[in-house]
C-alpha cells in the first residue's frame, strides 16, 4: 500500500473493453511522482488517499474483470501531520 495525493482527474474518450466505465484519477506519490489510479471510493482533488497495487489492485477496484494495476482504496480523512510536509514521505528523514 501506498499514500498519495489527488492531483486531478483522467478522462479516456477511448478505452479497451478491460477498463469498463472506471474513474481515472491522477494522484502524485512522496516524490512528486504522477501515476493513474482506478478511483471506485469517489476522491477529489486534493484528497490524500491510501491505494493497493498489483492482483490486490484489480479485487479492491470491486471487479475482478477491471484490468487495473494502481486503485485507491480509500481516502484519509486527516493527512499529512503536522510535523511533516506534504511531500515527505512518513517516516523519511529531513
Amino acid at each position: 500500500m501506498m499514500i498519495c495525493q489527488v492531483t486531478g482527474s483522467l478522462v479516456c474518450s477511448s478505452r479497451i473493453d478491460g477498463l469498463k466505465y472506471t474513474v481515472f484519477r491522477v494522484v502524485r506519490d512522496a516524490l512528486g511522482k504522477p501515476q493513474a489510479a482506478t478511483d471506485p471510493v469517489g476522491a477529489k482533488d486534493g484528497d490524500w488517499v491510501f491505494l493497493t497495487t498489483g492482483t490486490a489492485a484489480r479485487f479492491a477496484a470491486g471487479d475482478y474483470d477491471v484490468l487495473t494495476d494502481l486503485t485507491i482504496c480509500g481516502v484519509i480523512d486527516q493527512w499529512p501531520p503536522a510535523d511533516i510536509d506534504d511531500c515527505q514521505s512518513p517516516g523519511s528523514q529531513q
